[in-house]
């Protein structure tokens, strides 16, 4: 018993070694020198201070300000440590119910917009923290943010237009829209 024992401690601890201490630290040590934003949260900062990530989304509901998608996450919104879709399917009743709630509260927010409500504003994403929105969430919302800061429509469109992304590597994904950069950029033109 003792000579298959000894064998396969040392395998065991040498597989600890390698990949619980070893491995990490090398992905850790080449994601910090090859991607440093990243591997550091992409932590976006005003004034010295960090005010949020570019990888996470964050609830606004200030009509001066560009509104996220929902987020999924409990018990507060955008709650990175309770990532989670819905789960519910679209014949839910619950999804339903929350969806014509989430288009009330944009057309309250913006009574003239008879625009259609792009789908991304009124559904959370997969992981419920998408800091993202589709270039057509944004420009719904371009009037309200204008009137509310009480600047030119053409003025907001620009920062949308300064802050929306391609497709990543010009086929992979959708363009997009980083929300809270978005919003900083708002607050930084005033």
């Amino acid at each position: 018993m003792g000579s298959i024992l000894r064998p396969c401690l040392g395998v065991f601890v040498m597989l600890t070694v390698v990949t619980g201490l070893a491995y990490p630290l090398a992905v850790t040590g080449i994601g910090r020198i090859a991607f440093p934003s990243q591997a550091g949260g992409s932590v976006l900062e005003r004034d010295g201070r960090a005010v949020g990530s570019a990888l996470l989304g964050q609830p606004f509901s200030n009509r001066g300000y560009f509104w996220s998608r929902p987020s999924a996450t409990g018990p507060q919104p955008y709650n990175g440590a309770a990532s989670t879709g819905t789960n519910q399917s679209p014949t839910n009743p619950a999804l339903a119910e929350a969806v014509a709630a989430r288009v009330a509260a944009l057309r309250e927010a913006d009574p003239g917009n008879a625009a259609p409500v792009p789908v991304d504003l009124v559904t959370s994403s997969g992981s419920g923290l998408d800091p993202h929105i589709s270039p057509a969430a944004a420009e719904f919302q371009v009037a309200r943010v204008a009137r509310a800061r009480g600047v030119a429509p053409a003025q907001v469109r620009e920062l949308v237009a300064a802050h929306t992304r391609g497709r990543t590597l010009g086929v992979l994904g959708e363009p997009r829209v980083n929300v809270v950069e978005l919003n900083l950029a708002l607050d930084a033109a005033r």
